[in-house]
């Protein structure tokens, strides 16, 4: 395949020096969600941010894009808890956009599960969700009503362990209460280790775990706290921006810009400026300086300390020896497929498959990643963002995407890393074609009719993640979500640096939501004692 031409779908504004407007409050590193929602929710305290995206458009991992007349989201594939206005997420979001962004419902059965030869629906509601899994594994009614009951636990342990991030710097806090809740004994535990406490039945382990691709890590090495989350936070359904996923950053740009702030494409950082112990801004790859007396880093704990830090800077070694303590997380490959035809001419659901071989996970992923060509793809998610988005026949009339994503280590395509993008010649085409093929394999398997009705694909690697997202080996949820992971006190908003802090993704959790609250987490830590009613609307309700 002859190499794709740009996107078309840009948010922000262009960055030029010119057009720097400072004095500014803080600048954020960044505009993923979690950097994006820090930037909002400071502009709302009155707070004026400028926030520095590299990419040619805003919005990380939410950013979707446009190519030979189709449109792809890259990462925002579902989202939960958007049904009721009074959840937590729903809250933030409505907080950050001033109630413009919208939301439309999956199907009831929202992720649908191919486990070998067997069929498994995730259906919407906790009630609906429960009798059927009942009904597809009789006997186990008391495995699957305890599975409830520990997510519920994990629900109400968690505003102690998030508060506990930001607590010490909020004495008196009201919220003080939330973070001596006990957590149970299990919270951190591995998911298998506590999923075989409750059954020795494989399948239905296999089945609870069947989303472990949400947060890269198989059941046998994440912690409970991460798929509890995860698990949970699809209890009620499955829903899609309308619009798309870049409606997420152009709903949350102007909300930056109510107090003078503003969001910049092109605008590489390549270093973060620290006099006398402090961070006091950030130097462009133009040569610019924007001061600030708050520096937030939505770029990651690797970028931040290993790259955008000065080796001069203080607490490097602490640093450095943090960073020996966490992993990069999965690196992924995706196949975006374009059809000329409507989602509903096609019958594509608004359902997300999820196919594995057999009930082992992480065992199939280990043969797969020794011996790919030997062994079934471990994982494909396939999903339909087309049919998810009741505004995408407007906008693409007679169009319909589907999106299928798989492991895809780094250390496959790592010999094609330093030739340029798009560029990489006729072995990294052929490989990557090699892989295509598979992926339209397993759509057709499932959905036989689609055959010889592909217009057009094209497949991302672990080296386009690097390029447009700067994440190096291509690890598209930041850290690994181990229990080792949450066992970091350092992973939160305020680092030992004074004037800058984190966000995003690494210090709480994976996902869009996870990052928001990040972003949540560094607006509190910035903010002080101002952020308090904030805090409370959020958590509290």
């Amino acid at each position: 395949m002859s190499s794709p031409k740009p996107s078309t779908i840009r948010v922000g504004k262009r960055y030029r020096a010119n057009r720097l407007e400072g004095p500014y409050d803080a600048i954020v590193i960044g505009s993923g969600i979690g950097g994006l929602t820090a930037a909002a929710c400071l502009s709302k305290l009155g707070k004026k941010v400028v926030v520095l995206e590299q990419h040619y458009t805003a919005g990380g991992f939410t950013h979707s894009y446009d190519r030979n007349g189709y449109e792809w989201d890259v990462g925002v594939h579902y989202i939960g808890d958007m049904g009721a206005k009074h959840t937590m997420a729903r809250r933030l979001f409505d907080y950050v956009t001033d109630d413009q962004l919208e939301w439309a419902a999956m199907a009831p059965v929202y992720d649908r599960l191919f486990i070998g030869d067997r069929q498994i629906d995730l259906v919407a509601g906790p009630k609906a969700f429960a009798d059927n899994l009942k009904q597809q594994f009789p006997g186990e009614e008391q495995a699957i009503d305890t599975y409830l009951d520990y997510l519920g636990q994990v629900a109400k342990a968690m505003p102690g362990v998030t508060l506990g991030k930001v607590l010490p710097n909020l004495l008196a806090s009201p919220f003080r209460h939330l973070a001596r809740r006990k957590a149970p004994p299990f919270l951190n535990k591995p998911t298998q280790e506590v999923l075989e406490t409750l059954t020795s039945n494989q399948e239905l382990i296999a089945a609870l775990t069947g989303q472990w691709g949400d947060n890269g890590m198989v059941p046998t090495e994440s912690s409970f706290i991460i798929h509890a989350l995860i698990a949970r936070h699809y209890l009620h359904g499955g829903y899609y921006p309308i619009g798309g996923a870049s409606e997420m950053a152009k709903t949350i740009i102007p909300v930056i810009q109510q107090s003078g702030g503003e969001v910049f494409t092109y605008a590489d950082v390549k270093e973060i400026l620290v006099e006398n112990g402090k961070a006091v801004g950030v130097r462009m790859a133009d040569g610019q300086d924007i001061l600030a007396p708050a520096v937030i880093s939505n770029a990651g704990v690797f970028n931040t300390f290993e790259s955008l830090l000065p080796a001069s800077a203080p607490h490097q070694d602490f640093y450095k020896m943090k960073l020996a303590q966490v992993k990069r997380s999965m690196a992924s490959v995706c196949l975006y497929i374009g059809i000329q035809d409507s989602a509903e001419n096609l019958q594509l659901p608004k359902t997300n498959f999820w196919i594995y071989p057999g009930t082992d996970h992480a065992s199939q992923v280990d043969s797969f990643l020794k011996a790919p060509d030997k062994h079934d793809i471990p994982l494909t998610y396939i999903s339909f963002p087309s049919a998810k988005d009741p505004s995408f026949a407007e906008r693409y009339p007679g169009r319909a995407t589907i999106e299928i994503v798989a492991p895809g280590p780094f250390e496959w395509y790592q010999d094609w890393a330093e030739k340029p993008w798009g560029k990489r010649g006729d072995d990294y085409e052929a490989m990557k074609e090699a892989y295509a093929q598979r992926l339209l394999g397993k759509l057709y398997e499932k959905m036989p009719h689609l055959r010889g009705k592909v217009d057009y694909y094209e497949l991302s690697t672990p080296l386009s993640t690097d390029y447009f997202c700067r994440y190096s080996t291509g690890e598209i949820y930041g850290l690994d979500h181990n229990p080792e992971r949450f066992e970091q006190d350092w992973l939160k908003p305020k680092t030992r640096i004074p004037g800058l802090y984190l966000t995003g993704q690494d210090i709480m959790t994976c996902g869009v939501v996870g990052a928001m609250i990040g972003g949540l987490l560094t607006t509190v830590a910035v903010g002080g004692m101002r952020s308090l009613p904030l805090a409370k609307k959020m958590f509290v309700g």
